[in-house]
């Protein structure tokens, strides 16, 4: 557990040690990613699979048919 929180700690100091333009760029890559995968997959990627067929067989046959 001890080597957990000396990980922990010093990724906390080195971002508290960042100057403020690092952090900025930061906070824009972290953005970013959350609109990627979040925001983009919920309204642009549905779960085609889950929506349009009922029992799992019926989603392994339609992927089966679809690769072959």
């Amino acid at each position: 557990m001890k080597i957990i929180r000396k990980i922990g700690l010093f990724y906390i100091n080195g971002f508290k040690t960042m100057p403020k333009w690092a952090r900025t760029v930061w906070v824009i890559i972290l953005v970013k990613l959350f609109i990627m995968f979040f925001i983009l997959k919920l309204f642009f990627f549905p779960n085609y699979l889950k929506k349009n067929f009922n029992t799992d067989e019926e989603r392994i046959s339609y992927i089966i048919e679809q690769l072959t």
